[in-house]
């Protein structure tokens, strides 16, 4: 599985709109090292309840051995990025 960063987000979120530029250029600059998974709340609530996102946006690092790092509103780039290399990305 390696790497996957979750961004639990809604359409309504005006947060989430601000998180989602910082996530692209991320997901840009490096390339094939993770996953981005975005799941959208309203669409995904199973998937929401069993990480129990409670608050958006909510990012959650996981990798094989489960979740890493969570992290909870507006999360700067440095913060992501420390996480994805905790997890091995």
């Amino acid at each position: 599985m390696g790497v996957t960063l979750y961004d639990f987000y809604a359409d309504w979120c005006g947060p989430c709109k601000t998180q989602d530029p910082i996530l692209e250029d991320i997901e840009e600059e490096w390339g094939d090292r993770f996953r981005l998974q975005k799941v959208n709340v309203d669409e995904e609530q199973e998937t929401a309840n069993e990480y129990q996102v409670r608050s958006l946006p909510t990012l959650v690092v996981e990798n094989d051995d489960g979740v890493v790092e969570r992290f909870v509103g507006v999360t700067q780039r440095n913060d992501i990025e420390n996480a994805l290399e905790e997890a091995g990305a």
